[in-house]
């Protein structure tokens, strides 16, 4: 499975972006996909991540009511829609997916990062 990354920019703080992850090699019919960001010199934080069958879905604490995670089966694609954003959402924000039906646990395959700049 390859993964494609895209949407990133620079945005005022409330403002709103969406990222788009488009999956291809293979459908990918089962599984997870999710949303993590990393701030250099740090862990990568799962921010949101969706059960690609069921659509049921998972959301960091800080994004909650922010963020909205989703999925469109007939595309293979993943997309991230952030609305108030904050300076503090500012992070390189990768996609990634896994096997099984655990959110959390090992994330096989990765994205390239895409940049997400807040200016106050």
């Amino acid at each position: 499975v390859q993964l494609q990354a895209s949407g990133g920019g620079l945005v005022q703080a409330g403002g709103s972006l969406r990222l788009s992850c488009a999956a291809s090699g293979r459908a990918f019919s089962t599984g997870v996909m999710g949303w993590f960001r990393q701030a250099p010199g740090k862990e990568r934080e799962l921010v949101a991540a969706i059960r690609w069958s069921s659509g049921s879905t998972f959301y960091t604490d800080s994004v909650k009511g922010r963020f909205t995670i989703s999925r469109d089966i007939i595309k293979n694609t993943m997309y991230l829609q952030m609305n108030s954003l904050k300076p503090e959402d500012t992070f390189v924000y990768y996609c990634a997916a896994k096997n099984g039906l655990n959110f959390a646990g090992e994330y096989f395959y990765w994205g390239q990062g895409t940049l997400v700049t807040v200016s106050s």
